[in-house]
């Protein structure tokens, strides 16, 4: 016989129309992933069903409610990265997640961490001069970055930003492909561009690039610089050799910080082994003031159903080495 369990939410403290969704959209969410039956009467919320199930919910309710105390709303994304952390360990995220805005996009939108992985990141750019974000695509490891750098340009904390990529396909030569630099280079930084137009008017962009506060180049341009009072953006670094990755850090100069980052499940290069990107966290693992932030599936921001993607390649990935 199955044992059922009726508890009731109190939601008089906050506006039912922030908790509930248009529709009440998110209690039929979480409904739907919870075995539980969610009836909405005024300012409460009925739960019935299965005794842990139901204490789950209730949890989840009491997280979205701190979260909108906090000052924050609630989507549809937070809402499914809160179900996934309640039914992985009981407890919901709010707390985490910072709500302060990095800054305010070009369509008005506040940019700002969306997972606790992601709030761990940009906590610990702010207190490093040197940090390599490593996790699978989706994570926000490139977008963030790019944030924090327009950032800390907007503040006057640096002079300029500098972005740039090893154009493995190319074989960092880029010399066949036609017309100048950036129009070599601009298909291997493509993520960067779509992350500034997000963030930046497109005529200031097109100012910044022309007058060099802003900088996208290939890796192999790096080489023989020092930048100084710059915010610099190696990304997809598992694909650097590790000489490259050598040369890039010794790049860095006074007031500048470094943001390295890469997926080390998706390396280019003919040899996996010889990535600059899964060397380093070996070499530079004890270096004060620099830091390793690891993002997980858990950190994706696109569609639910991409960390279920990510987690099934994974699982056959590990059962192809066992075999």
């Amino acid at each position: 016989m199955d044992i059922k369990k009726t508890r009731t939410f109190d939601a008089a403290e906050i506006d039912q129309r922030l908790l509930f969704g248009q529709n009440d959209v998110f209690l039929r969410i979480i409904e739907s992933r919870f075995l539980c039956k969610i009836i909405a009467r005024g300012e409460k919320v009925i739960i019935e069903g299965p005794p842990e199930d139901v204490e789950r919910v209730l949890r989840l309710l009491s997280d979205l409610v701190t979260r909108l105390k906090l000052g924050d709303i609630i989507t549809e994304q937070y809402l499914n990265y809160a179900i996934a952390m309640v039914q992985e360990n009981g407890q919901g995220p709010a707390k985490a997640i910072s709500t302060e805005a990095l800054l305010t996009s070009a369509l008005k939108k506040a940019i700002k961490p969306k997972t606790i992985g992601q709030s761990q990141y940009v906590e610990a750019v702010d207190k490093n001069d040197i940090v390599f974000s490593i996790g699978p695509a989706g994570t926000g490891k490139t977008y963030l970055a790019v944030a924090m750098a327009v950032a800390e340009l907007k503040a006057n904390r640096v002079n300029r930003i500098v972005f740039t990529r090893p154009a493995v396909e190319a074989g960092e030569s880029l010399g066949f492909l036609p017309g100048d630099i950036r129009a070599k280079v601009d298909p291997y930084l493509r993520p960067v561009y779509d992350a500034l137009y997000d963030m930046l008017q497109p005529d200031k962009i097109h100012k910044l690039l022309e007058i060099g506060v802003i900088e996208i180049a290939p890796l192999a341009f790096m080489r023989g610089r020092t930048l100084n009072e710059a915010f610099v953006v190696l990304d997809e670094a598992q694909n650097t050799t590790s000489a490259q990755m050598k040369m890039f850090l010794t790049r860095i100069g006074e007031k500048s910080k470094a943001v390295i980052t890469g997926d080390i499940t998706q390396i280019d290069l003919d040899d996996r082994h010889a990535s600059g990107l899964v060397k380093v966290q070996t070499i530079l693992k004890n270096i004060r003031g620099i830091k390793f932030i690891y993002l997980t599936e858990k950190d994706v921001i696109r569609h639910h159903l991409v960390q279920n993607i990510i987690k099934a390649y994974e699982k056959y990935e590990n059962l192809k080495k066992k075999s």
